[in-house]
């Protein structure tokens, strides 16, 4: 069973993230958006900087992503395909809540651009894991609009960077495991 929510610690032994294509209705309400994003505020944040911002995408203006990012994908790859522009719209209009996650460096601050970097990491595996708290999946996308500098501009500033696009909704069919790291290969004792 993935996302069990049975104990705090069986959802993440059993945390699977849901493909944003086959996420469907029911998505969050406003009122469990705001407490997934109240989460997500939780993370380690050396500093107490917040070198993250969320920025939530409304169903009413997805149409409207979805026209962003044609004309900057045709801006930046004036060639492409109807596949390829075709693949722009269906990203924008997956699953029914979106969350546009922003690595936010403080300019400036005593603190390293790489710690502030992995702390927007952890704010967005915090959203994610409430989001599976609350009984939704979530997805978690970076892909190529999250490399283009005019779709940066239309959600942040020229020192911000994309760091996912956050996908929610219910799974329309079963959760599949995907591999996983032998435990052996990742972890290994110090003994110097």
């Amino acid at each position: 069973m993935f996302n069990d929510r049975s104990t705090p610690l069986s959802l993440l032994q059993t945390r699977r993230s849901g493909k944003p294509r086959d996420l469907i209705a029911p998505g969050p309400d406003d009122t469990e958006l705001r407490l997934i994003l109240e989460v997500a505020l939780r993370t380690p944040d050396h500093g107490k900087i917040a070198p993250w911002r969320f920025v939530i995408v409304p169903q009413d203006k997805r149409h409207a992503l979805a026209e962003l990012l044609e004309r900057a994908y045709r801006a930046e790859k004036p060639d492409a395909g109807r596949l390829e522009v075709e693949s722009m719209h269906q990203f924008a209009h997956q699953a029914p809540t979106l969350v546009v996650a922003l690595s936010s460096p403080v300019p400036g601050s005593k603190i390293p651009v790489w710690e502030q970097q992995l702390s927007a990491g952890a704010a967005i595996m915090n959203l994610l894991h409430a989001t599976h708290a609350l009984g939704y999946a979530g997805g978690w996308l970076t892909g190529w609009p999250s490399f283009n500098g005019d779709v940066r501009d239309a959600f942040g500033q020229a020192h911000e960077k994309i760091a996912g696009f956050i996908f929610i909704g219910t799974p329309a069919k079963p959760l599949e495991e995907r591999p996983r790291p032998e435990y052996d290969a990742i972890v290994s004792t110090w003994d110097r």
